[in-house]
C-alpha cells in the first residue's frame, strides 16, 4: 500500500477556480437569503429572489452585490455605494427612502467579482437543488443534504418531498 503515496490517488483534486467566490457566498451571508442553493426564499432579508432563474449577467450581479437593490432587503456590500461609488447612477439622494440596507460586511472588488463567477458557474441555470450539488457545497458529511437523497431529489427547497 506504500506505493499508493505516490500514485495518482495521492495528488491534490485540480482547485475549482471559483472556490474564492463560494468562500465569499458564504462569509458575505448570501445563504442568509438566498440559501446555499441560491434558490432564494424567505430570510432575514425579506423574500430573496432565486439566483437559479435569474437573468442578470456578470455585470449585473456584480453590481448588484456591491450596490444592493434600492426599495427591497437586498443590501449593498461596497463601502460607499450611492456616495463616492456609483450605483445605477444614483446618488444616496435620488434613492432617498429606498436606500437599501448596508450588508454585514464591506467586499473588494474582486470578492464581489469571485462571487458574481461562482453564481454564473455553480448556480445559475441549475434546476433545482440535488444532493449531489448539496454535498459538493458541504461536504459528504453534513446531514443537512439528507431531504435531497433518493426520494428527495424532488424535494423543494423547503425540503418536503413531492407528492407520489
Amino acid at each position: 500500500m506504500s506505493g499508493l503515496a505516490h500514485g495518482q490517488a495521492a495528488q491534490a483534486p485540480v482547485s475549482d477556480p471559483t472556490s474564492a467566490g463560494k468562500a465569499v457566498f458564504s462569509k458575505a451571508n448570501c445563504m442568509g437569503c438566498h440559501k446555499w442553493h441560491g434558490d432564494g426564499g424567505g430570510g432575514y432579508g425579506g423574500d430573496a429572489l432565486s439566483l437559479r432563474k435569474t437573468e442578470l449577467t456578470k455585470e449585473q450581479i456584480i453590481e448588484t452585490v456591491a450596490c444592493g437593490r434600492p426599495g427591497t432587503g437586498m443590501p449593498f456590500f461596497v463601502r460607499g455605494a450611492y456616495d463616492t461609488t456609483s450605483c445605477y447612477d444614483m446618488t444616496r439622494q435620488d434613492v432617498g427612502e429606498r436606500m437599501p440596507p448596508e450588508g454585514g460586511t464591506f467586499l473588494r472588488p474582486n470578492d464581489i467579482a469571485a462571487v458574481a463567477d461562482y453564481v454564473i458557474a455553480h448556480v445559475k441555470g441549475a434546476g433545482e437543488p440535488t444532493y449531489a450539488q448539496c454535498t459538493t457545497f458541504f461536504g459528504n458529511t453534513s446531514r443537512v443534504c439528507d431531504i435531497y437523497k433518493a426520494g428527495g431529489e424532488s424535494s423543494s427547497k423547503t425540503g418536503t418531498e413531492g407528492s407520489k
